[in-house]
């Protein structure tokens, strides 16, 4: 067998294996000898079909499968040995002439060769790591809403202004019919409120969808429409009350404080609103991050400048999903993976310029401290260490969880190299203000 290699230019080459009969034939005639033992042709023992039948009616089709898995097996070290840094895969050349009589066969395979780049991760202009901040209105509306938690709830004749109702949206017509419960301050708007004061057990109001919440998304939660629905609906719903209460808010002293965080945690009102600030932004770390690592892969996108085989993966595109594309359909599917790709590009060559590698003690703590912290959603706040070994163990005996969590890691090590690297501003934000900046 011999294997050449034509560089079209940096991005394409194309690779011809030249397969003689030597490389194939004992194979072949190995597999026909079994073939010939195992044979039952009408007319003949088994075992005693002649090898001349048996080469012509499988002949040709072992003869195509073994060179086929030679060709895989060839091209496959022959990328691994040369070290090439390929994109998808090699796409063999069509060969309507083919003659499968002959002894030595021609293959041609085209590649598509990643690009050679530099990333620089220290530009011109920062990039703002955002430090998002619970502030005193937060935190004064999440002790309310602890003391509402745990308060008492003390029925009403009839709805005030501070009253929690119970009863059903419906409207034949759009498919609403469900039962809800909420405060009056999730109401929008004078008029709207009116009709709700002074409503009693059994009452029924005609109301406007449109408006009719400060949330249009609480359309979804109360009247149950979807997300598409809820921001265009305008209709003429009716409201039976069925319930009414207000919610005497629970004191917030030592019995609260325990209650909430485990006995004498927290002593008094300003560190019950420490731990909330504390734990709120610890939460919030989240959000900046991943707000972070998308600018920063905007602009390593933007600022790494490099040219892709598109042709090529065009071409490849058509044949590589689970249905061929035409090529039409393969175009416009480059052009919305195409960002995608680069970064990945990016990525991989950002891990391979900084050593960054996983190991496996590293997945093994990995493992463990996310189940810890999984277990203490579930109120196990102490497991033991053996406890969290065994099912790290369990959950890394699977190759597909593996791979998940060594893909997180590796995204965790990835942006402590760009808060390292990168040029940045740190920019203080409250949590709302992130909100409506970023998400509105």
């Amino acid at each position: 067998m011999n294997i050449t290699r034509e560089d079209i230019d940096a991005l394409n080459a194309v690779v011809k294996v030249d397969i003689a009969k030597a490389d194939y034939s004992d194979k072949v005639e190995k597999i026909l000898s079994d073939y010939r033992k195992t044979a039952n042709i009408p007319g003949f023992r088994k075992g005693h079909v002649p090898m001349g039948m048996v080469k012509k009616q499988y002949g040709q089709a072992v003869l195509v499968d073994e060179v086929n898995k030679l060709l895989q097996d060839a091209i496959g070290k022959y990328l691994v040995e040369e070290k090439l840094d390929v994109l998808g895969n090699p796409l063999p050349k069509a060969q309507d002439d083919l003659d499968w009589n002959s002894d030595d066969f021609s293959f041609e395979f085209e590649l598509g060769l990643a690009p050679k780049f530099d990333v620089r991760l220290k530009g011109k202009k920062a990039i703002a790591q955002y430090k998002i901040v619970a502030d005193k209105k937060m935190i004064d509306n999440q002790v309310k809403h602890l003391q509402k938690q745990y308060g008492k709830i003390v029925s009403q004749t009839e709805v005030t202004e501070v009253s929690e109702i119970t009863g059903k949206f419906t409207n034949e017509e759009a498919g609403i019919d469900n039962l809800a419960t909420f405060e009056l301050d999730k109401i929008k708007g004078k008029t709207n409120l009116k009709k709700f004061l002074g409503t009693k057990v059994g009452d029924i109001i005609s109301l406007k969808t449109k408006n009719l919440f400060n949330d249009s998304h609480d359309l979804m939660t109360f009247l149950k429409v979807s997300h598409d629905d809820s921001h265009d609906l305008n209709v003429e719903v009716t409201f039976e009350v069925s319930e009414i209460n207000e919610r005497e808010l629970a004191d917030l002293d030592q019995e609260l404080f325990d209650k909430l965080f485990g006995k004498d945690t927290v002593k008094s009102v300003t560190e019950l609103k420490e731990k909330i600030k504390e734990d709120s932004e610890r939460q919030f770390t989240q959000q900046g991050d991943q707000k972070f690592l998308n600018d920063v892969t905007e602009y390593l996108i933007d600022s790494t400048k490099f040219d892709l085989p598109v042709e090529f993966l065009q071409k490849w595109m058509q044949t590589a999903g689970e249905e061929d594309m035409t090529e039409e359909q393969a175009k416009e599917e480059y052009e919305k993976s195409e960002k995608s790709m680069r970064y990945q590009l990016i990525e991989g060559k950002l891990i391979t310029d900084y050593n960054l590698q996983v190991q496996f003690e590293e997945l093994r703590t990995f493992a463990m401290n996310m189940i810890k912290g999984q277990m203490a959603q579930f109120g196990q706040m102490n497991p033991s260490e053996k406890e969290l070994e065994d099912i790290a163990a369990r959950i890394l005996s699977n190759q597909d969880e593996v791979k998940r969590l060594n893909e997180q890691l590796m995204s965790q090590k990835l942006l402590e190299l760009y808060k390292t690297e990168a040029n940045l501003k740190t920019k203080e934000i409250t949590y709302d203000d992130f909100v409506k900046e970023f998400y509105s």
